[in-house]
């Protein structure tokens, strides 16, 4: 009777939604599951930001906005952006979407012509190819091992690139592998850009979550010429544990900024109301509980990572930021009897009750990706339970 469009037969479903979904039943058949799998933060939205949505709903203003955000909204980032990267834009130059994600879809949907290219490093957030796919572009994918610190090097970027060329993509500090790149790193890849005239596009929705000596940079920072060529995409989901309510943010190139506004008013007309009101208190307001977030994600990190890494044939690399771990597993699953990583996660949903996520859906099938955002209680059980499973299982 109908025939679904071409450019949704190919798209590979979210890993890390399917994952979730298939541990919430197993939780609701009564399992005794830990979900280790959920990218969102496991604390409540601050208490100022929830009174400054309820304050706006019961003033009215629950009524349409700009496309492209509340004037209001638009000032609070760029004042954030001013503050924490001493970056400067005009309301024009930003962007406010129903979540980063949206605002990355909006992007590469008025970026990209048919078979233009997108280079994305692996490991990859999911929906970087994806997204690059719906807007009929071509996903160009270069390999950062774990011997780079799962970071790609600006020679392998000079390689990639091609005269169809638009764009990188940079996410730091990274989903899936919690890297951070370095300024000296991130200056090689501004000028290989540069030299090639390609757009970056900086995902920086990890950047409050920083641990150690780490530091976040952006590449917008590096000079005139990259902050012209990036598109900082961000939002308050990571940050203040806002990621149902749905908004991100886009900062860059005015004629890219006001395309994008015009596609959202035909897709979503605005992002919603009451979640911008609360976005802006996010921005506005005290910042206390984001640090407080921080240090607790770096306290989970630092006392789970040593117990993670003594599972035999887990090989990890100890994070930088965001709240991700990503162990190379290709060992544990080989002595423990499977033919992949992915039947390994299988086994461990159903027999140990821990749910990750295969790192087939990030581009590293070898690798699996655990997230700390949950209670130190239930991460040292998962653990504990990991390492059973690998030890009973376990065939020299």
């Amino acid at each position: 009777m109908f025939k679904l469009a071409h450019r949704v037969q190919t798209l590979t479903p979210s890993t890390t939604l399917a994952i979730t979904a298939k541990a919430n039943e197993l939780k609701a058949q009564g399992v005794d599951l830990i979900g280790l799998g959920a990218g969102e933060p496991d604390f409540n939205t601050p208490e100022n930001i929830l009174q400054a949505a309820y304050k706006s709903m019961i003033e009215g203003k629950t009524k349409y906005t700009p496309a492209g955000g509340l004037p209001a909204l638009k000032e609070a980032i760029i004042q954030k952006l001013q503050r924490d990267q001493e970056l400067t834009y005009a309301p024009k130059e930003i962007m406010v979407g129903v979540g980063a994600k949206h605002v990355l879809y909006t992007l590469f949907q008025v970026l990209l012509d048919k078979g233009d290219e997108v280079i994305i490093p692996i490991p990859y957030w999911v929906s970087y190819p994806e997204q690059v796919k719906l807007a009929e572009g071509v996903p160009v994918y270069i390999e950062a091992t774990a011997g780079q610190n799962y970071k790609i090097s600006a020679q392998q970027l000079r390689e990639a690139i091609t005269d169809r060329t638009k764009a990188v993509m940079i996410n730091t500090p990274s989903n899936p592998t919690g890297m951070i790149y370095s300024k000296e790193e991130l200056q090689e890849l501004a000028e290989v850009c540069r030299e090639n005239d390609i757009l970056i596009v900086s995902d920086e929705i990890y950047e409050k979550l920083i641990y150690g000596e780490a530091e976040h940079v952006s590449i917008a920072t590096l000079s005139e010429d990259a902050k012209n060529r990036t598109i900082v995409v961000n939002g308050v989901s990571k940050s203040h544990s806002m990621t149902g309510w749905r908004i991100g943010y886009a900062a860059g190139n005015a004629e890219l900024i006001g395309a994008m506004t015009s596609l959202a008013s035909h897709s979503t007309s605005n992002p919603t109301t009451t979640s911008q009101y609360a976005a802006i208190e996010a921005y506005n307001g005290p910042q206390d509980a984001v640090e407080e977030m921080r240090k607790a994600f770096e306290g989970r990190l630092e006392t789970i990572f040593p117990k993670l890494a003594a599972i035999p044939g887990f090989n990890v690399i100890h994070p930088q930021g965001a709240f991700y771990l990503l162990p190379d597993v290709s060992e544990a699953a080989e002595k423990t009897g499977f033919s992949s990583v992915d039947e390994f996660v299988e086994a461990l949903l159903t027999e140990a009750n821990v749910a990750v996520i295969p790192g087939s859906g990030f581009g590293a099938p070898s690798t699996i990706r655990l997230s700390y955002a949950t209670s130190l209680e239930a991460l040292n059980e998962a653990v504990e339970r990991i390492g059973k499973f690998v030890s009973a299982r376990w065939q020299d």
